[in-house]
């Protein structure tokens, strides 16, 4: 770990960080099944769903972290990084 790096990352959210983000990218896209793991502010992302189907890698990044962006805005948000995204139709 790199000086002045914390593995914790400071925020003042209630509650399981992945399972608000999971149910959030399971609202937010069509048909969704969604794995996201982690901590310290740094997350991993897998969804699932047809309607990535016909869309770009970039189009399916942008629908994934759209579905989470309120988690992620603020200096005390929860999110503060995701380090892999997964995005497939099956």
């Amino acid at each position: 770990m790199t000086a002045g790096m914390s593995s914790h990352h400071p925020t003042d959210f209630q509650g399981s960080i992945t399972d608000a983000a999971r149910d959030a990218l399971e609202k937010a896209i069509p048909g969704a099944t969604a794995s996201v793991e982690g901590g310290g502010g740094h997350f991993r992302v897998s969804v699932v769903s047809a309607a990535f189907e016909g869309k770009s890698t970039l189009q399916r990044h942008r629908m994934v972290l759209s579905a989470i962006a309120h988690l992620m805005a603020g200096d005390m948000a929860p999110i503060h990084a995701v380090d892999s995204i997964d995005a497939r139709t099956a």
